[in-house]
């Protein structure tokens, strides 16, 4: 029977395929493909983990004491029944064998399919057993993870690249954490569908820069949807439709070859220089989160980075957090990538929907926050782990010996910060010295991501050359909201009056005092914005590589000279969209221009 379920649309286009169950978190477990060749063994190691729960299971059945219940008893012998039915760890192979999953993942999702079973019983007894196969499962994944290597096996199988010839897939996950989405971005799920989440959540925000259609806050998709259920995703109605008939199917192909056509048309300007109208430049630069990006940064016709996201060296790691020397590699592979255009590297901004695996001194993790979004965080965590902080100070320096390298500093909002930030700087520069390190002068520039930056902006120039907005942050912070919750979500707005001004003013300022602006949040990468932070005097657009022609072509047909002369009308309005609808054009579809 087909269903339609409701959501937020947070990145446009359509995607059909299978749907890959990630448990809701009753196990948590490690999700990702393995290569063929590990089959057999991932199978052995399920066959192993169930021999020996098994064993444990007689074992304390043998023990029991001659006064035990007979209830418990015959509850072991149910949990046995269980685990010796290849319903769950036979069937849980085929998962291993057909899908390639690792064997926690297969397990889990069979539990998923076995779990849905025992809710369509009509007999109430056989319903309540579910709470049993929950807890043999468990109890087999406690198995797998105690298991010689297994920590290894995660580390060393990262999302396999090609399943060849295998139906597309859809992954359906209650949630998606950023290193997890780390991992995904490089899988061959052409969708994402989760029950919770917001517009700008991680997820969110990586579906978009993978140009990969995503509905989040669809509430009740996990349950809703089953293991290997057709499905469609409609990323521009935020929609997602299980079992679509064969007609809706076909409609949904059909749009599906249409946008691969006009992404084929945009791709012909990669490389075409970002000109106005009336000839002003623009900087089309890049976010990238490691050093392979960089090679797609150029090939999407990038002029540089605008935002190195050095964190997710940090994310996924446990404790094992990367070194100078480390680090120096990365950016070194980075700036070399980018063969002379220019790298801007931001200090590691942690926290918030970015924690570490492991606990910190201050326990940044989000269980021990009450409100991680304002707590230690960026360049709070930064200084408050100064040998951390001067390691990676010096990883960058040293990098810069080999290209442009600039250094961004994230979520600056006190003085103090700003002169404890420029020690810490200077410090790394005297250690290099003193190792007889080669490392050149770098422009530092700090991230306008919170009001009271913003609203200080005369005093932070004395101090960088440049500045990045950071919108994603600064309209949470400006509106009071956390754009990771879906419950508040439809109160986070780009288009906020108070927001407009915000960018508006740090532009004006920073151009007026002769420091370089640019933009590296969301509105960078959208189309809708580009007119209006280019009547606002923006020159420099920094976003995901796959954002980048779209959003050059809104360049191509943009007068800029004019459009700053409707700007005072737009930041005056009580409805500043739908001001810059018709003052800007901003509405005009642009597919269907000519360039």
């Amino acid at each position: 029977m087909t269903v339609q379920i409701f959501g937020l649309a947070v990145a446009r286009g359509v995607a059909i395929g299978r749907a890959v169950l990630i448990a809701s978190g009753r196990v948590d477990v490690a999700h990702y493909f393995i290569v063929p060749d590990q089959v057999d063994s991932e199978i052995a190691r399920l066959r192993t983990a169930r021999d020996a729960v098994a064993t444990e299971f007689s074992t304390l059945q043998h023990d029991l004491p001659a006064d035990a219940p007979h209830e418990l008893s015959a509850l072991l012998d149910v949990h046995l029944m269980l685990l010796r039915d290849e319903a769950l760890v036979g069937a849980a192979g085929v998962w291993v064998r057909e899908r390639h999953y690792n064997a926690e993942w297969a397990l889990s999702a069979q539990l998923e399919v076995l779990a849905r079973q025992f809710d369509e019983m009509e007999d109430e007894y056989l319903r309540e057993r579910k709470a049993d196969l929950e807890q043999v499962t468990e109890r087999v994944l406690a198995a797998l993870a105690r298991q010689n290597g297994a920590e290894a096996a995660r580390v060393a199988a990262p999302m396999a690249p090609d399943l060849g010839g295998e139906e597309p897939l859809i992954l359906v996950a209650s949630d998606i954490a950023p290193a997890d989405m780390l991992q995904f971005k490089r899988s061959v799920f052409k969708g994402f569908v989760t029950d919770v989440g917001g517009r700008t959540s991680h997820t969110a925000i990586v579906a978009r820069s993978m140009d990969i259609p995503a509905v989040v806050g669809a509430r009740e998709a996990s349950r809703l949807i089953r293991h290997d259920d057709w499905i469609v995703i409609d990323g521009d109605a935020g929609v997602v439709i299980v079992d679509p008939p064969p007609i809706v199917l076909e409609e949904y192909r059909f749009r599906q070859r249409q946008i691969q056509l006009e992404r084929e048309r945009l791709d012909r300007l990669r490389h075409t220089p970002a000109v106005t109208l009336d000839g002003q430049q623009v900087e089309m630069l890049a976010n990238i989160e490691m050093p392979d990006d960089a090679v797609v940064a150029l090939e999407a016709g990038a002029v540089g980075v605008g935002l190195f996201r050095s964190e997710f060296l940090f994310m996924n790691r446990g404790n094992d957090l990367p070194g100078e020397d480390e680090q120096f590699e990365v950016y070194r592979a980075a700036v070399l990538a980018m063969k002379g255009l220019p790298v801007t590297i931001r200090t590691v901004d942690i926290g918030a929907d970015k924690p570490l695996d492991r606990m910190s001194l201050h326990e940044l993790r989000h269980e021990h926050s009450l409100n991680p979004a304002l707590g230690l965080r960026a360049i709070r965590w930064s200084l408050a782990e100064p040998a951390m902080f001067r390691a990676q100070l010096r990883a960058i320096l040293r990098a810069s010996a080999y290209g442009q390298v600039r250094i961004l500093v994230p979520m600056l909002a006190h003085m103090s910060e700003v002169r404890q930030t420029m020690e810490a700087i200077e410090r790394a520069k005297q250690q290099l010295r003193d190792a007889g390190k080669a490392y050149v002068d770098v422009e530092v520039g700090a991230m306008i991501e919170v009001p009271a930056a913003a609203l200080m902006l005369d005093g932070l120039l004395r101090y960088f050359d440049f500045v990045s907005i950071g919108t994603n942050d600064l309209i949470q912070y400006t509106l009071a909201i956390d754009r990771a919750d879906e419950h508040v979500a439809h109160l986070y707005d780009p288009w906020h009056p108070a927001v407009l001004a915000l960018i508006a003013s740090t532009i004006a300022k920073a151009l007026a005092a002769g420091k370089g602006a640019s933009v590296c949040g969301e509105m960078a990468g959208d189309p809708a914005f580009t007119r209006v932070l280019l009547a606002m005097g923006l020159r420099s657009f920094s976003m995901h590589p796959r954002q980048i022609a779209q959003v050059k072509q809104a360049v191509l047909r943009s007068d800029a000279t004019q459009l700053s002369t409707e700007l005072p009308r737009v930041l005056g309005a009580d409805d500043p969209q739908a001001e810059a609808t018709k003052a800007l054009g901003i509405g005009m579809p642009l597919t269907t221009q000519s360039v």
